[in-house]
């Protein structure tokens, strides 16, 4: 009787549980351009337009930057940083505050949820507010307006977006045209921009700058890990990662980030389907003629113009690609499941 009770039970909680996954993998959509954002339905395009950086001007000297992230169907995560935006103005003295948003009619009403705070031995830590401040924003074209502020949207832009190939320099991918030195990669022709999961020859020559300009897909609906991953493996073996991390914390594991070795400085991320820079000074381990390794390789990397990793020096190679070894190799641009895009790919080997 067991059994068929057993068997029963089974029969019955297969089908919910393959529905209940089926209906989540449902949910997750992948805007690869803000077209396919406008034609899909005016929920989707009216919280990809209130996403995005802001700024209030609270006095002459007083500015505040807000990053808002939409989370899918009317909802978000409303982040607050004194002082001004990540890398324009803020810095990590400066401790955020963290709140649920909400779309109600033409109003985005704001709940307070969590405010960072440092401990007696001056770590970051994130604390419950107990009793939570509710602000309401009138929703209007690029603003969001209360009694008391405005918000402002703005759109930043990487100074070294556009960085041209240097004299003695060598094109990857640019302007969906690829060079020899491209083996694997899939053009998307209609945007003229490179999907992920794309690797190269072998490079000639080590140290090398390496510039790379990528656009996460915009994934409301996912979070995590899930959201538009992939990532830069220098020398196919360390990986700056990729992933729309836009208002997160800016850990190892999100955009900026090597996996369990090194946080970015600041999180540089910006939102989805806009255009970001890496710039990587790579100069890499040096072995003995044992081919034991005696000195450890070393990066500086700019996201956006901003440096978040100086002198960088990994102990070991990133899981998930090639080990360390004292022969060059070339680049990986990661495929992990997501559509990420590259574009004005290139390297210039050092003196």
């Amino acid at each position: 009787m067991k059994r068929f009770l057993l068997f029963g039970v089974i029969g019955v909680l297969v089908p919910v549980m393959s529905f209940v996954v089926f209906a989540k993998v449902a949910e997750s959509v992948e805007y690869t351009s803000v077209e396919s954002i406008t034609a899909d339905n005016k929920e989707t395009a009216r919280d990809f337009e209130i996403q995005g950086e802001y700024l209030s001007k609270k006095s002459d000297d007083v500015v505040v930057g807000y990053n808002i992230v939409a989370r899918g169907k009317g909802k978000f995560l409303f982040v607050t940083f004194e002082g001004g935006l990540p890398g324009d103005g803020w810095n990590r003295d400066n401790l955020r505050l963290f709140a649920n948003a909400e779309v109600k009619d033409d109003t985005l009403v704001v709940t307070d949820n969590e405010q960072e705070e440092k401990d007696s031995n001056g770590k970051i830590k994130r604390k419950k507010i107990d009793k939570p401040n509710i602000k309401r924003y009138k929703i209007t074209a690029n603003k969001l307006t209360s009694s008391v502020e405005e918000l402002v949207k703005v759109t930043r832009r990487s100074n070294t977006l556009g960085l041209k190939v240097p004299d003695g320099g060598i094109s990857i991918f640019t302007d969906g045209k690829a060079s020899e030195i491209l083996l694997k990669s899939k053009v998307n022709n209609a945007a003229k921009t490179l999907w992920s999961e794309a690797t190269t020859k072998t490079f000639e020559k080590r140290p090398y700058i390496l510039h790379v300009e990528f656009l996460t897909s915009y994934m409301p609906n996912d979070s995590g890990q899930g959201r538009s991953n992939s990532g830069v493996y220098i020398d196919e073996c360390y990986e700056c990662q990729i992933l729309d991390s836009f208002g997160l914390e800016g850990l190892n594991n999100e955009c900026g980030g090597f996996y369990q070795q090194a946080a970015p400085k600041v999180n540089m991320c910006y939102p989805p389907l806009q255009w970001q820079t890496y710039d990587i000074d790579f100069t890499p381990a040096k072995f003995g003629d044992n081919g034991k390794k005696i000195a450890n390789a070393r990066m500086t990397v700019k996201h956006n113009g901003i440096v978040i990793h100086e002198n960088f020096e990994p102990k070991h190679e990133t899981p998930g690609r090639k080990k360390e070894t004292p022969e060059a190799r070339g680049l990986y641009l990661q495929g992990h499941g997501n559509k990420v895009q590259f574009n004005n790919v290139w390297i210039k080997y050092k003196d």
